[in-house]
């Protein structure tokens, strides 16, 4: 796609899931690449494979979106070259915890909130006064079908989900006159570590989560995420919904055991 041939893309939370898929879709059509997340050695291993496959500029570095001072430190030290971010996917974020409202662990409410929300717009807020400026840029917020639908024992992720989509809406009214893009792609259930984060390790748990039916890969949400950024200048996808076909709902799903 000669659209984004050498446009500077920013992918928080790119360790794995669907941050590691955008990175490698988005490099597959020659962009440059900011990637940040928490694990080093992850960062390391995927900046050396697509410099290696795909030949475009990679800078990373550990980055926990939780912490204001961090982001703003972290984003003022990003090379002279990469500054000019054009596109930002905001796809840090988490589950923690699956219990009722009423017996769930606090932490798990703080954890969830200080990166869903709080570093979302911590990130956000570093890095649009530049697209404001240039008056060019697209940002694009990984949500959730749980940004649309609450079920239970979820109550305070998807209130964060939900933070997101209104966020998402209210953000792209801020910026209409600015020539900036603004959307959200909000899947249904992906298989990737998500299941494993939110049951804090508890690998067998997780993998029943996608057992009997066929769930949503990383690299589908990455093709959903590629098509937006991609789309011709005065095309903005607001918001992108993705089910895997067995799904009907945030609680209907077709399990074949």
């Amino acid at each position: 796609m000669e659209i984004l041939k050498n446009k500077i893309v920013f992918i928080t939370g790119a360790t794995s899931g669907i941050g590691r898929a955008c990175a490698y879709a988005f490099a597959k059509e020659n962009a440059s690449l900011v990637l940040c997340g928490r694990r080093v050695s992850l960062l390391k291993s995927i900046k050396n494979d697509i410099e290696f496959k795909f030949g475009v500029d990679v800078y990373t570095f550990q980055l926990d979106v939780r912490f204001k001072n961090d982001v703003e430190k972290s984003i003022r030290q990003i090379p002279e070259k990469l500054k000019n971010i054009d596109i930002l996917i905001n796809n840090a974020g988490l589950g923690r915890g699956f219990a009722k409202f009423y017996e769930d662990d606090t932490q798990n409410w703080d954890e969830m909130i200080d990166t869903n929300i709080k570093g979302l717009l911590y990130v956000t807020r570093a890095v649009v006064p530049g697209m404001v400026e240039r008056k060019s840029g697209h940002i694009i917020n990984l949500g959730s079908l749980a940004g649309h639908e609450a079920y239970p024992n979820g109550s305070v992720y998807c209130g964060t989900k939900h933070a997101v989509d209104a966020i998402t809406k209210s953000l792209r009214m801020d910026v209409v006159d600015k020539n900036i893009r603004v959307s959200t792609v909000d899947p249904g259930m992906v298989e990737t570590e998500f299941s494993v984060v939110r049951f804090k390790g508890d690998e067998e748990r997780a993998k029943n989560v996608y057992k009997g039916y066929t769930p949503l890969k990383a690299e589908d949400i990455a093709d959903a995420v590629l098509f937006t950024a991609s789309r011709p200048a005065h095309v903005n996808i607001a918001e992108i919904i993705i089910y895997p076909t067995a799904q009907a709902s945030a609680t209907i799903l077709h399990k074949q055991l």
